[in-house]
């Protein structure tokens, strides 16, 4: 029997069966999600960047490994917050495979989150739905794991901006000018022709 302890609600069941159609016939990422599933990494998912680079380069341009910079790999450990856990969760992953990965442990972000960041200081996370709810765009807080034979989904924000190619600020920690930032840098309408841009509310692109 499948486990089903990481279903996210609010995400429509069409919607992720559409995700994880698109995403099985992707082999480069199904190695990735099954390597971090031997790992032996607690409660790991793959998420953000990536999941969206696949989905958008299939629907409005097109995906190349060699390009990816990050596999960010989100996994949950509240035994152990040193910075020195992450080193560690990467040296487990580069000797299964030497990708791009970049694991980070969410139970440990509320640590670090104000000295790299700035702001006001964060509350620790009780576990990876919450911290993926926050990340910056509502296109990239979703993470996948892959539970026996089945793709799990965490998407707090639904599935429909990742699927239907818009880009939208999550406003839960993103300012408008580090939206802007982000969407300068990430080229998204020269990566992604036909992908919809949101400006955040309130402000005037310039």
């Amino acid at each position: 029997m499948t486990d089903r302890r990481h279903d996210c609600p609010g995400v429509e069941t069409a919607d992720a069966a559409a995700l994880t159609e698109l995403l099985r016939r992707n082999a480069w990422f199904m190695r990735a999600l099954t390597l971090v599933a031997s790992s032996g990494l607690p409660d790991a998912w793959i998420g953000a960047g990536v999941v969206r680079d696949v989905v958008w380069g299939e629907r409005y341009g097109r995906f190349e490994p060699a390009e990816v910079n990050d596999i960010d790999v989100a996994f949950f450990d509240p035994d152990d917050l040193a910075r020195e856990r992450d080193v560690a969760a990467d040296e487990a992953l580069r000797a299964l495979a030497d990708l791009s990965w970049e694991p980070t442990n969410q139970a440990a972000v509320h640590t670090w989150y104000h000295e790299y960041f700035g702001g006001p200081p964060v509350e620790p996370f009780r576990c990876v739905h919450e911290a993926v709810s926050t990340w910056p765009e509502t296109a990239t807080c979703v993470a996948v794991t892959l539970c026996a034979d089945a793709i799990e989904v965490c998407a707090p924000h639904g599935l429909p901006d990742l699927l239907n190619g818009v880009w939208r600020v999550n406003p839960v920690r993103v300012t408008p000018e580090t939206s802007f930032a982000r969407l300068a840098r990430q080229r998204v309408s020269a990566r992604w022709p036909g992908v919809t841009v949101v400006p955040p509310a309130g402000t005037v692109r310039r």
